[in-house]
């Protein structure tokens, strides 16, 4: 979870500054949480809490209002209605990552990835984003190895995963849909050597960056462990609350007690 984060923080100064390289730094003073990583605690806060999705994302919502929401998420968590609006868009996978890492079989991750996403984007490329990235997380997490990890996700939601970084970055352009991130976010994965050069992977095809990275981020986190001076330099771009949602999470699922 607090993989996503990271990769959230690190690319807020990117999405709307794209970088075409991996030289960069990580952390600076403008770097900020954005709606990934308040809806990415609105999840772990979900699953800890027992409330509802549709009650911890509009909650996190009135809590945060400005942290840079979709507008169709924005019309919806200041409405009264909790129906879905059909988005096929990547903030369903975004906020998926502590479904990965919470629940110990497959068939429990794919459900639960199905039941957080369709609350708001019940689009089956919205649903499917949600998966894809849930069990990305969940093999990773178990030992998977990166091919299986890429059969499976190839098999089961059909993502194009052959293609290389160095290939997609020329020419790829802001993409806020599921089919046209999250493959990307996986690949940026699959070709990292450690969890950094996972982050700088995703940021360097430019694009919607911090979600790219979000994304990236906590597949990342469960197949190599993310390093102490980046976790804790995430940890320290959160505010109080946010921050006793990660450690609450991290305790309860990741058996992490400081």
């Amino acid at each position: 979870m607090i993989g996503s984060i990271a990769g959230d923080i690190i690319g807020s100064v990117y999405e709307w500054n794209n970088l075409k390289d991996k030289k960069f730094p990580l952390f600076q003073a403008a770097s900020v949480f954005t709606d990934d990583t308040v809806l990415t605690c609105a999840v772990a806060d979900s699953l800890l809490s027992g409330i509802s999705y549709v009650e911890k994302y509009k909650e996190h919502y009135s809590l945060y209002p400005t942290v840079g929401y979709g507008p169709n998420f924005e019309s919806w968590a200041r409405s009264n209605s909790a129906d879905p609006y059909n988005s096929w868009g990547n903030g369903s996978a975004m906020r998926v990552s502590p479904i990965g890492f919470a629940f110990n079989n497959l068939e429990e991750v794919m459900g639960e990835a199905e039941k957080s996403a369709a609350i708001t984007h019940n689009h089956p490329e919205g649903i499917k984003g949600a998966q894809a990235t849930a069990a990305a997380i969940y093999l990773a997490r178990n030992n998977s190895t990166k091919n299986e990890i890429k059969e499976f996700i190839i098999k089961h939601f059909d993502y194009d995963l052959h293609k290389k970084i160095g290939d997609i970055r020329p020419n790829y352009v802001f993409d806020v849909s599921c089919q046209g991130s999250v493959p990307i976010a996986i690949i940026a994965f699959l070709e990292a050597e450690d969890y950094e050069d996972a982050i700088r992977n995703a940021i360097s095809v430019g694009g919607d960056s911090d979600t790219i990275a979000c994304i990236t981020g906590g597949i990342a986190q469960a197949f190599f462990g993310i390093p102490d001076d980046i976790r804790e330099m995430a940890i320290k771009k959160l505010d109080e609350r946010l921050r006793a949602i990660v450690v609450a999470f991290e305790r309860k699922y990741m058996n992490r007690e400081d």
